[in-house]
């Protein structure tokens, strides 16, 4: 028996979530989302989530505060925030990443 779960996600018509990230293909356990042409701000205050993020940085800079840590993210470079470490980002050029989260995050109220 074949599994006809695959579906393609087109971003272009993807939802998009109160906190600006479009939400792309998204399994049982996975999901991705696109974060793009985030503005430069000021860090945002620090949150916890209950899921594990990774990302990959398609284009500008970021810094990551994760958990008394600074790293800065930029074109290339990918990263992981636990679940339930606290973190925050800041946007210092407009800046463009893919997320996945596990289990997904737009799930059970997990993003808000």
């Amino acid at each position: 028996m074949s599994d006809t779960t695959v579906q393609k996600v087109d971003a272009e018509f993807s939802p998009i979530g109160e906190m600006g990230q479009k939400y792309l293909a998204s399994g049982k356990t996975v999901s991705m989302r696109l974060w793009e042409n985030e503005s430069p701000s000021d860090a945002k205050p620090p949150t916890q989530r209950d899921y594990e993020t990774v990302g990959y940085v398609l284009s500008g800079k970021a810094e990551l505060h994760l958990e008394g840590q600074m790293i800065l993210l930029e074109a290339g470079d990918s990263w992981v925030v636990p679940k339930g470490a606290s973190h925050s980002y800041k946007i210092l050029e407009t800046f463009s990443a893919i997320e996945a989260t596990s289990p997904p995050a737009q799930v059970h109220g997990r993003d808000e």
